[in-house]
């Protein structure tokens, strides 16, 4: 079974994973991460969970609110910039260039058949459409230049201005293209990439396709390989506008549409790291063998934030047979039950983005806006998380303790196929 997952079915998922333009929208996309983040602060000081909090603020609490619709309200744009310029890095263009020419583009594809800009679309609606646009805009630069199909000028000129003018031809052609589409066709660029993508976006908010990512993130560090990574180029501009959308719909004191927004992952699934393994590590603090004790205190803090490589390699569950079942299991079953405790309204849904990194339940806690029950169900989690963990653990240890007792000299834990 592992010799036909290491043969077949993890290389084809590494060789998505590794797909220039997944990479390109993966490292893109974080560019919206401070604005996000920075926005998300100011709507949880304006949304205090203290009772007469939005009283005492008034109308300063509308103000708060202010930088929130506008960091959230240019995701898509941010997106188009941040994507181009990634994907121009990597073929060796100008990235200023590239990203001015996808603003210029995707800002034309967002008019209406007034010839007014539709901000709504500069958001979560438009993302798909600045993904697509921003790698169409690239690949027509980079057909361009390749084939020297550009004004020269004198090699006396100031790069600056010679960089300028190179960039002429490319930025009409790409702005004559979407002016003729949108403009003279009256074709909407935006609902037309949006349908495209609408299947994938209805099949990871359902809890049987969430359950698919989880079990191949979990299959890939299984094999040593970072799965959330691998697969991010395809499901973080999904995760983002479900964030996005759920933000907006907590501002406007709406029902909360999404459960699988950016978040729930980091913080309803994988309690200290993929594979939620802050159980294991708990269960190895307390462990009779010397190694395994020692592993577990120096992983402990790490797996606060989140960071679980050195449960990962150290156990080692990477090719182990015996860890394979609990780290794929486990935060399938977390996933399934936190999927329907929100959606029974038992606890919150993810309403804000804030840093991966924070520690369980705080994590929930302020991801859900100050929703108690979801801070209690992230220590839960923990519990459930052990008590999966430590029979399979407890093999382990017993191979550990015999090698130990033999006074064995190893490096790592014996582990047998």
């Amino acid at each position: 079974m592992m010799k036909f997952l290491e043969s077949r079915v993890v290389p084809c998922l590494v060789k998505v994973g590794e797909n220039v333009i997944l990479v390109a929208v993966r490292n893109g996309i974080t560019l919206t991460l401070p604005f996000i983040i920075a926005g998300s602060v100011f709507l949880i000081i304006a949304n205090l969970p203290i009772p007469g909090w939005t009283e005492y603020l008034g109308t300063f609490g509308t103000a708060l609110n202010v930088p929130v619709i506008v960091t959230f309200g240019i995701i898509g744009l941010i997106s188009a910039i941040g994507i181009s310029y990634n994907l121009a890095k990597h073929y060796k263009l100008d990235g200023l260039t590239c990203s001015g020419i996808t603003v210029a583009v995707f800002l034309m594809a967002q008019l209406d058949d007034n010839y007014l800009l539709n901000v709504d679309n500069l958001g979560a609606s438009g993302l798909f459409s600045a993904i697509i646009l921003s790698v169409l805009t690239v690949y027509i630069i980079r057909f361009f230049i390749e084939h020297k199909i550009y004004i020269r000028l004198p090699e006396s000129v100031p790069p600056a201005v010679l960089q300028s003018f190179v960039s002429v031809i490319p930025a009409f052609v790409c702005l004559a293209l979407v002016w003729f589409v949108r403009m003279i066709l009256h074709f909407d660029i935006n609902a037309f990439f949006t349908m495209i993508l609408s299947p994938l976006v209805i099949g990871l908010g359902t809890l049987p396709g969430m359950l698919i990512l989880v079990f191949l993130i979990s299959l890939l560090w299984c094999c040593g390989i970072h799965g959330t990574n691998v697969l991010s180029g395809i499901t973080a501009p999904i995760f983002l506008k479900f964030i996005v959308e759920n933000t907006q719909a907590y501002l406007s004191h709406q029902p909360i549409p999404h459960i699988f927004a950016e978040g729930f992952y980091n913080f309803f699934i994988c309690t200290g790291g993929s594979g939620a393994t802050m159980g294991l590590v708990l269960a190895m603090m307390v462990s009779r063998s010397r190694y395994y004790k020692s592993l577990g205190r120096m992983a402990f803090a790490p797996s606060l934030f989140c960071i679980n490589e050195p449960v990962i390699f150290g156990v080692p569950m990477v090719f182990n047979p015996l860890m394979m079942l609990p780290l794929i299991v486990t935060p399938m079953l977390l996933c399934t039950m936190s999927y329907f405790l929100m959606e029974f309204n038992i606890i919150g849904r993810p309403v804000l983005q804030i840093p991966w990194t924070m520690p369980p339940f705080l994590n929930a806690y302020f991801a859900t806006g100050g929703n108690i029950p979801a801070a209690i169900w992230s220590g839960v989690m923990i519990i459930i998380s052990t008590i999966i963990y430590y029979p399979f653990f407890r093999l382990l240890e017993k191979k550990q303790l015999a090698a130990e007792s033999a006074e064995t000299p190893v490096n790592t834990p014996q582990v047998s196929a």
